[in-house]
């Protein structure tokens, strides 16, 4: 299965970004061998507005079917919910961490966003 990280960095040692929307970048990683793709985020870093909906997409054009990250805005949690991608939010850590704890069933996922919009 195909995972989003919300990451500080490019490897699965960075530790998780707490920001969806604006985390420099997004690690989509296969759940059974932990290979992994970085997704720059660069982009919506300092967007005015739309970041969240701008990564949302992306995860979901990456085939992405849950996404973990710290907190998710509003608008940004609809458009996820809409493509049916599971959200666990307050997820602290390393990817790697984040990853392995998603495998042993320890996360939980959420059933609205956890921020306000443009946190």
């Amino acid at each position: 299965m195909k995972i989003a990280v919300t990451s500080q960095g490019t490897q699965l040692d960075s530790l998780v970004d707490p920001r969806f929307g604006r985390a420099p970048y997004i690690l989509i990683v296969d759940t059974d061998t932990f290979d992994f793709e970085v997704l720059d985020n660069k982009e919506n870093v300092n967007a005015f507005k739309g970041a969240g909906i701008q990564a949302a997409a992306m995860v979901n054009d990456k085939g992405a079917s849950v996404l973990l990250t710290g907190y998710c805005g509003p608008k940004a949690f609809q458009v996820l919910n809409a493509a049916k991608i599971n959200v666990a939010d307050n997820v602290e850590g390393t990817v790697r961490d984040a990853v392995a704890s998603f495998n042993e069933g320890k996360l939980t996922f959420a059933d609205k966003a956890n921020a306000e919009a443009h946190w």
